[in-house]
């Protein structure tokens, strides 16, 4: 069972936030702390990462005991991730629809790699034949109500899909996929769910939800497993 807490964004431009953002992460119990590379990152945009900021986030994630993965979202992106060496990596659903060329070449590295197919909608997977690709289920809607998940999978050990990219608010609907087979969680992570800078820390957990996930998620996969 893996957890992964969404930063993305949330950081809000103020990089000194990751220290806190990626320390509470780990504390809160997530496996991986996940970052966006290439979306919003012009000069004097929110999420302008730097090679030096980019290399600032790594050593923060070694310091706190927790694996870094970004969703790379363009070619430059790439070219700046790739050196590192990282064990695996995350693509949007919005560059599954936009440049999947770029995803082909993340996957030729072979890399175990979390593929979001919110923006997908061919009848069949966008990317056959690859061993080293985790599906996601998920919604492309921030947030996504209730009533916009009738096609949730019922079972996900049946389907395509590793697990849930979560855009909801509230961590029930991340139960739901746990207690139904789903192996991966990912939800976006803030310090504070009021924050109205951008839209995503609404839909976001704190530190304490996103504990009580872990604490609950981990109960109920292990019930999952054992046939319950």
């Amino acid at each position: 069972m893996l957890f992964v807490a969404e930063v993305g964004l949330n950081h809000n431009g103020n990089f000194g936030l990751m220290h806190a953002l990626v320390g509470e992460a780990a504390a809160s119990g997530a496996d991986i702390v996940k970052f966006q590379l290439g979306w919003r990152d012009g000069e004097g945009e929110i999420n302008r990462i730097t090679q030096e900021i980019l290399e600032t986030i790594l050593k923060i994630c070694t310091y706190n005991s927790i694996e870094p993965m970004f969703s790379v979202i363009t070619p430059a992106a790439w070219d700046m991730l790739r050196p590192f060496d990282l064990r695996r990596y995350k693509i949007a659903s919005r560059t599954v629809r936009d440049d999947p060329a770029l995803v082909e070449r993340i996957l030729d590295e072979g890399k175990e790699t979390f593929v979001s197919l919110g923006f997908h909608e061919g009848e069949t997977l966008p990317f056959p034949g690859r061993d080293n690709v985790r599906y996601l289920w998920c919604k492309s809607l921030y947030p996504t109500p209730p009533w916009a998940l009738t096609d949730f999978p019922k079972d996900f050990r049946a389907s395509p899909y590793a697990g849930y990219s979560d855009h909801t608010v509230g961590i029930e609907a991340a139960l739901l996929a746990i207690a139904r087979g789903a192996g991966v969680i990912e939800r976006h992570f803030t310090l504070d769910r009021s924050d109205t800078t951008i839209r995503d820390h609404a839909l976001s957990s704190t530190p304490d939800e996103f504990a009580t996930l872990v604490r609950l998620g981990r109960s109920i996969a292990r019930l999952t497993a054992a046939g319950v």
